[in-house]
């Protein structure tokens, strides 16, 4: 009997068949299989005759760059099925990424093929001093039989996304994430975009990241581009990146990095005013800082986001523009420099882009399509849609449907067919009730998770720039910089949008900004906010503990992509003050706390931003010695002060160190350590001790008010504003001294 799995000639003939279709489909004649070079006066990469990387040399320093152990091509088209009749047949239905395999070049062109798919790629190269930009100029598909797309009505080639530059590129001891470099002081090597379109992304793998850059078909496919740049370490990478940025006209991400404000801490006020800015500046002047950001609170109507998108002027700025423009002046003319803080992507829910009708820009997180008309004159208690309603959102604040320019409140929607919202209210938001007739096409609103009281912007659409040009004008009336607030409230790909909302903004600016800082990143942002993120508040009790925790832990990742962090933001509280909503602070805001913090800024060339509340500073005792610190450490920065041995003892997070006055007009840096006061290092009396020109020193301070501090040697001290005492004996001795004394109430 024959073996049932024996082939007979005729299957052999199939199978000759078939190879030969794939010959003929998968293959172009390609004139030669020499290397392609791209070069540039720091690097040189060949890349083989079937597409993958061969070399990267950094000239200067001879260092190979690339791994090629895996084979990796430099480019990829990736379709969301196959295409082509015979093709689909053979193949299972879902997204396949075909893998280049043969490049050629013709001038400035790479034509590029690819396994099974019917089409080259038309990759444009442009070499400069330390890049490469590789744009994708489009598809061809005349070099091969015409047969293949024939009769197929649709838009050739297929390809939803464009891998259009990946590299394995060596460990190095830095890998900076966020601008997708790899790094160390004899070569950089990254991949990063040109325009906030691409995707810019990295795979982990054994010895190498592959770094990579995908265009979509969605956003920016044909004349999408990525970046290629190289040096011989860090700083000659930047020079390459400031020549990216100068030749395609971005945003100076390194230039703005090199600024001499870029460390200087930051006094952040909610509520500055023609009437009360000479305050507010003669506390900046105390603390020593150099930039004001200024709320948009300060100046437009607020409800807790509730107004955003109006920029209406409130009560304290009667003449609008013309009091901001005095306010700006007058902080100019004390040294200080303006910045705005905005929530660029935010719409209030009673702004008039809410109501009285929902403009159709807001941005949806699902969409659905009515079932059944909606009357004008019904109040339905359900709403019949055609798509599942299964993954509706369910937080009962975030509920909101929009159909036309009404929106309406569910209790729950259906988790099986028929598609049902139900306990629909409408005119939610004072929205005006319409007929909404089938077929119309709504969705959820996506609504801000802080608070429920806004909700944020389709960037699909042109209302970001609307914003846009609102924000430009108080920003234009004498500011510098900017915190982009509430960046991450975008629709997806947040790779793109995030970064986009930001560069919407800036681009309508007519002052240069100087650096912006933001509350999300995405990777071309990196061009922008050259001082990343500030954390939010931390209750006094466990202050030093999140510094650690957060902007001490985030300062050396930072540094791996050339940027500063910013430590703060620092709440200023008195003893009792609430923090949170019933959340009181038993100790307040004491100098050590922020000695601590800002020192720890100082290590890595970081500033912080302090909250300013003017009621804050009357109430706190302590407000001018807490002043007075910020002050110093300011000068340091300023003056740039800090030895690298100093920064790198400052870095430890289990050490404290206090710069005190060195009787000639300068500044000295020394350890300290808290003592025990009566018992406890939380008492009313806090004390520090350290050694300075060969004495024994004891600062110490009531937290909120005075009292007496009675040591068991017989002295008594009044505990109040800062003072020093001076002991004879060890760190142990003065221990031992403040922890057995008492602190009697005056």
């Amino acid at each position: 009997m024959k073996n049932k799995f024996n082939f007979g000639k005729s299957s052999l003939i199939k199978k000759v068949a078939l190879f030969a279709f794939f010959a003929s489909t998968c293959s172009f004649a390609f004139a030669s299989a020499q290397d392609v070079i791209v070069e540039t006066a720091k690097f040189k990469l060949v890349i083989r005759s079937d597409a993958t990387a061969k070399s990267l040399i950094i000239k200067k320093t001879g260092e190979e760059c690339v791994d090629t152990r895996e084979g990796l091509p430099l480019f990829t088209s990736t379709q969301e099925r196959p295409f082509n009749n015979e093709t689909k047949l053979i193949y299972p239905h879902k997204r396949i990424t075909y893998t280049a395999n043969r490049i050629r070049r013709e001038g400035d062109l790479l034509i590029v093929g690819f396994d099974i798919a019917p089409y080259e790629a038309l990759i444009r190269v442009k070499e400069r001093g330390g890049y490469a930009l590789f744009t994708l100029e489009g598809f061809r598909t005349n070099t091969i039989e015409e047969k293949q797309y024939k009769g197929l009505k649709m838009d050739v080639p297929p390809v939803v996304s464009f891998r259009v530059l990946q590299l394995p590129v060596k460990k190095r001891a830095n890998f900076g994430e966020w601008l997708n470099v790899e790094w160390d002081d004899r070569a950089a090597v990254a991949v990063v975009a040109s325009d906030p379109y691409s995707i810019i992304d990295h795979e982990k793998r054994f010895g190498f990241k592959l770094l990579n850059a995908d265009l979509l078909r969605s956003h920016k496919l044909y004349g999408g581009a990525a970046v290629l740049a190289a040096g011989a370490g860090g700083d000659c990478f930047l020079e390459s990146v400031a020549e990216m940025e100068e030749d395609l006209d971005l945003p100076r991400g390194v230039k703005s990095r090199r600024h001499s404000l870029l460390n200087a801490s930051i006094y952040w006020t909610y509520d500055i005013s023609p009437k009360n800015v000479d305050e507010h500046i003669a506390w900046a002047k105390r603390g020593g800082f150099r930039m004001m950001l200024i709320y948009y609170t300060s100046m437009l109507k607020d409800g807790t986001y509730e107004y955003l998108g109006d920029y209406d002027w409130n009560s304290s700025y009667p003449n609008g523009i013309e009091d901001l423009k005095k306010v700006l002046s007058k902080i100019k003319a004390a040294g200080i420099t303006p910045g705005f803080h905005t929530l660029q992507t935010h719409i209030g829910l009673k702004s008039r882009y809410v109501t009285p009708d929902a403009d159709p820009r807001l941005n949806k997180t699902m969409l659905f399509t009515l079932a059944k008309p909606l009357p004008q004159n019904s109040a339905p208690c359900e709403i019949e849609v055609l798509e599942s309603t299964a993954e509706a959102v369910r937080h009962p604040m975030c509920k909101v449907l929009q159909f036309g320019g009404e929106l309406f409140t569910y209790e729950w929607a259906s988790e099986a067919p028929p598609w049902k919202f139900y306990g629909v209210k409408r005119g939610h938001c004072e929205t005006r009730v319409r007929a909404h007739a089938r077929g119309e096409i709504g969705g959820i609103v996506d609504i801000s998770e802080y608070g429920a009281s806004s909700c944020y912007i389709d960037q699909r659409t042109d209302l970001q720039d609307e914003i846009a040009q609102k924000i430009a004008k108080i920003y234009d009336a004498g500011m510098a910089f900017c915190y982009f607030d509430g960046s991450e409230g975008v629709n997806p790909p947040c790779a793109i949008n995030v970064s986009l909302s930001q560069l919407r903004v800036v681009d309508a600016f007519k002052t240069p900004v100087l650096f912006t800082e933001g509350a999300a990143k995405s990777h071309f942002g990196w061009h922008l906010q050259s001082g990343a993120n500030a954390f939010d508040t931390f209750m006094p009790e466990v202050f030093k503990e999140k510094i650690v925790e957060y902007p001490l832990t985030e300062a050396p990742i930072m540094r791996r992509d050339f940027t500063r962090i910013d430590f703060g933001w620092w709440g200023f509280w008195p003893k009792g003050g609430m923090v949170r909503l019933n959340l009181f602070t038993k100790l307040g805001t004491q100098r050590d706390m922020w000695e601590y913090g800002t020192s720890k800024a100082a290590a890595w060339d970081c500033p912080a931003t302090i909250q300013a509340t003017l009621s804050h500073f009357k109430n706190h005792k302590r407000t001018c010695d807490i002043m007075e610190t910020m002050r110093r450490w300011e000068v340091v920065r300023e003056r740039k002060l800090l030895t690298a041995s100093q920064k790198e003892m400052l870095k430890n997070p289990s050490r404290e160190f206090h710069l005190v006055l060195d009787g000639k007009g300068g500044l000295d840096l020394v350890e300290w350590h808290q003592l025990n006061v009566a018992g406890s290092k939380t008492s009313d009396v806090r004390a520090f001790t350290y050694e300075h020109n060969g004495k024994r020193i004891v600062e110490y301070w009531h937290i909120s008010d005075s009292a007496d501090l009675l040591l068991p040697n017989g002295v008594k001290l009044a505990a109040g504003d800062v003072k020093e005492y001076e002991i004879s004996g060890t760190l142990e001795d003065a221990e031992k001294l403040f922890n057995a004394a008492t602190i009697v109430s005056p």
